[in-house]
């Protein structure tokens, strides 16, 4: 059977990429789309030389190809696709009847089978794919300037509320920030135990109760803990009850109104995915299921993540992460809130209070974050630990606002903070 496949356009695609390299990240089809093989094992070295960081041009991909380049027609086929290259305006163009070709072979597969062996179970198998194969490739046009225009009229009339995603449910805090924005790249620092993860938790029922989507990947601590955790939080259940199992009538009846609404929120935890890429496909499939709700995404934290690929220095991974973390928080228009560890060079001053360059890894994360907090107690730098305690929330960067302090109150037992009026 003769293959449908549009060579002049896979040929013209990875032409005008081995031309221009930044345009890789611009692509819509991806390796399978790609009817001859040698052209998806030119993608598949395109995306590993990604990988590593580097740009693509003809010495890196040959490189990365390694023996396979003569499978591809040698350093003289990757050669004439660039040189074929006049101007690189219609590469989607060129990617259309490039998903166009796929969506017809692989109608074609599926209806060829049908023929063969027509049942009812067949044709609706037929009619399900081939009502998906007609949605790859598709999406959205850009905005115009004059819908942005629209949009923010109606902010302003007291529409929708804008870009705003996230509160905290500390009213002062909330003042200041504004709320935390689409494709914000949030990073909340502290001195271990200060409290980062009940703040976290505190985003999230705020932003569940809310009616929005919330995803908590936990590479510290297990789900069921963080469950406790949140249900203290609700209820006013002291945390440490949780230890020794001893509730009153009163707990249990709290403890179970807390679960029955915890069980009704779009609320996803995970305690086994440890790298950003693992993080981006599960938020991404999910996000596919409520593409229409609002979405928060909450890492505890960026020490304990893996990256996806091996650096010289840490540094340099950190980097690598953060740097991702943001463009999927773009690409996706979600808050991204993102937990830190502070160096210790902030116990080490006279003045504890921490200040950027406290953040370990600080020169990346600094560059990367939108909004940086920090989260400063008196009492953990005395050895005291008190049950409620003052706490200074510092917003010691703010891309599109303000920076200053909020003071709030931390109650430790069960997690909750409240603004100081």
């Amino acid at each position: 059977m003769e293959q449908i496949i549009n060579v002049y356009a896979e040929q013209m695609v990875l032409g005008i990429v081995l031309s221009d390299g930044d345009l890789f990240h611009e692509l819509t089809i991806e390796e399978k789309h790609l009817g001859e093989s040698r052209h998806r094992m030119i993608y598949q070295a395109m995306e590993r030389v990604v990988e590593q960081e580097e740009a693509i041009d003809l010495v890196t991909v040959t490189t990365e190809l390694g023996n396979d380049i003569y499978a591809v027609g040698g350093t003289k086929y990757l050669l004439e696709l660039a040189e074929a290259v006049v101007s690189t305006a219609p590469l989607k163009k060129y990617e259309q009847f490039i998903l166009d070709a796929y969506r017809l072979r692989a109608s074609r597969k599926y209806m060829m089978d049908y023929i063969d062996w027509p049942s009812q179970e067949k044709l609706a198998d037929l009619m399900e794919h081939l009502e998906a194969f007609q949605e790859v490739g598709m999406h959205a046009d850009e905005k115009s300037v004059r819908e942005y225009l629209l949009e923010i009229a109606d902010e302003m009339s007291g529409g929708d509320g804008g870009d705003a995603q996230v509160l905290t449910e500390v009213g002062p805090l909330d003042e200041l920030t504004g709320g935390f924005q689409k494709g914000d790249l949030v990073v909340i620092a502290a001195r271990p135990s200060v409290g980062k993860t009940a703040f976290a938790l505190q985003l999230a029922t705020a932003h569940a109760k809310a009616g929005g989507s919330v995803y908590v990947f936990s590479l510290e601590m297990g789900v069921g803990q963080l469950l406790k955790r949140m249900i203290s939080k609700e209820s006013g259940i002291n945390s440490q009850k949780w230890r020794h199992h001893v509730f009153s009538k009163e707990d249990y009846e709290k403890a179970y109104e807390v679960m029955g609404e915890l069980s009704t929120w779009s609320l996803h935890m995970y305690d086994s995915l440890t790298k950003v890429s693992e993080i981006r496909a599960e938020v991404s499939r999910r996000r596919k299921e409520r593409p229409d709700d609002q979405h928060l995404v909450i890492i505890d934290y960026l020490q304990l993540l893996q990256p996806d690929g091996s650096y010289e220095r840490r540094d340099l991974e950190v980097g690598a992460m953060t740097r991702e973390l943001k463009q999927f928080a773009l690409q996706h228009e979600v808050p991204v809130v993102l937990l830190s560890q502070l160096s210790r060079n902030v116990e080490s001053r006279k003045n504890n209070r921490p200040i950027l360059s406290d953040l370990r890894e600080s020169g990346n994360i600094e560059q990367d974050a939108d909004v940086v907090l920090f989260l400063h107690r008196d009492d953990y730098y005395g050895g005291s630990r008190c049950e409620v305690s003052d706490m200074d929330v510092i917003v010691a960067k703010h891309r599109n606002g303000p920076t200053g302090s909020v003071a709030v109150r931390f109650d430790r037992e069960c997690g909750r903070f409240e603004g100081v009026s």
